[in-house]
């Protein structure tokens, strides 16, 4: 049985955006490692990712867990499932994972990412910055 997770892994792994829309609620939220409010909403977490799949280099996942955890909207606990990833961004390798809560139609509702180390948590915040303001989806940062 293909799961939302896999069906996602595979999105990701094929860089279409198009399969990725079908998997998110409307009301999507993203926690970033970057930034400390959520990414809200289909239309910008989807742009997010546009700038993601373009980011990352030599992105694959090397693992999956399902199970059930709280979300952080509402505390409810939620079917969830951790995706590990390594990938690499301006020559930093990068682990990390993807924290994936489903809603009652296995839709994903909440996204969290976690990276380390700290470097490239720099580096991919600079990069993922630099690549919304590029794509009109964020203004640039003041001088």
């Amino acid at each position: 049985m293909t799961t939302t997770a896999d069906r996602f892994r595979a999105a990701v792994d094929e860089r279409d955006l198009t399969a990725l829309d079908d998997l998110f609620t409307d009301d999507i939220r993203l926690y970033s490692p970057v930034k400390f409010t959520p990414f809200e909403g289909k239309a910008m977490v989807l742009g997010l990712f546009g700038v993601l799949l373009r980011t990352f280099e030599d992105f694959r996942y090397v693992g999956c867990f399902d199970g059930e955890a709280d979300t952080s909207a509402d505390g409810t606990t939620a079917p969830s499932a951790v995706l590990l990833f390594r990938a690499t961004v301006g020559g930093r390798q990068i682990h990390g994972i993807d924290l994936l809560h489903f809603d009652d139609e296995g839709l994903i509702k909440e996204f969290t990412v976690m990276v380390r180390p700290q470097s490239a948590v720099h580096a991919l915040g600079e990069a993922v910055l630099a690549g919304l303001v590029a794509d009109g989806l964020v203004p640039a940062p003041a001088a």
